[in-house]
């Protein structure tokens, strides 16, 4: 099963971001710097650096579906640990 272990992340204006597409077409999308709501806002840093994480969902079409899977009421969750972003990852694979 795919975890945050697994997710590769880029430079993307200055922060990181990760996005990951599932055999089921659903997709995650974790990013952190200076801009998402992470801890810390900072930019430059790595994956290892940084305790908490942005992420968005999308569905197979391509369309924002956090809210809808987390039962939020946003396009995005700030603020998500990496077991966060594990337990995301396993209601991502259940769609």
């Amino acid at each position: 099963m795919t975890t945050f272990k697994d997710l590769k992340f880029k430079d993307h204006h200055g922060g990181i971001n990760a996005h990951h597409v599932f055999e089921n077409k659903w997709a995650i999308s974790v990013a952190a710097g200076r801009m998402p709501y992470s801890s810390p806002r900072e930019d430059g840093l790595d994956s290892s650096q940084f305790s908490s994480f942005e992420i968005a969902i999308f569905n197979p079409k391509g369309d924002f579906a956090t809210n809808e899977v987390l039962q939020i009421d946003d396009d995005v969750a700030g603020w998500q640990g990496r077991e966060d972003i594990n337990n995301i990852i396993e209601m991502i694979i259940s769609q």
